[in-house]
């Protein structure tokens, strides 16, 4: 089993920055994708960002050049750090952690963040 604890997330004015982490315990397998989903009221479930454990990442498209997703695979934690927040940026944030195909894929609790305009 895997366990994701997040923090960091909170509100925040439009324009400026959050700092999210998300650290697995566990059993954890390798290789392995960390990433950063997020779901807004009434809508589905998006790829904010992912980065293997050999580095390589990807980010969606609302998101790029604005967040950069980056992991410490010592301590099995991704930090997304968010700048130029906007306020279709709000939503709740959820760490995943997952295989390279497919497989099992586990999840974190959620953290909200708002961004106020």
């Amino acid at each position: 089993q895997v366990h994701l604890v997040e923090s960091g997330g909170g509100l925040v004015q439009a324009g400026g920055s959050l700092r999210l982490s998300c650290t697995a315990s566990g059993t954890i397998f390798s290789p392995n994708v960390m990433g950063w989903y997020r779901q807004a009221p009434e809508k589905q479930r998006e790829l904010v960002a992912s980065i293997t454990n050999g580095g390589r990442i990807n980010y969606g498209e609302s998101v790029k050049g604005r967040f950069t997703i980056s992991r410490d695979n010592a301590k099995n934690t991704v930090y997304l750090q968010m700048n130029s927040l906007k306020p279709e940026d709000t939503a709740v944030y959820y760490c995943n952690l997952g295989p390279l195909g497919p497989g099992v894929n586990y999840w974190g609790q959620g953290t909200q963040v708002t961004v106020s305009s």
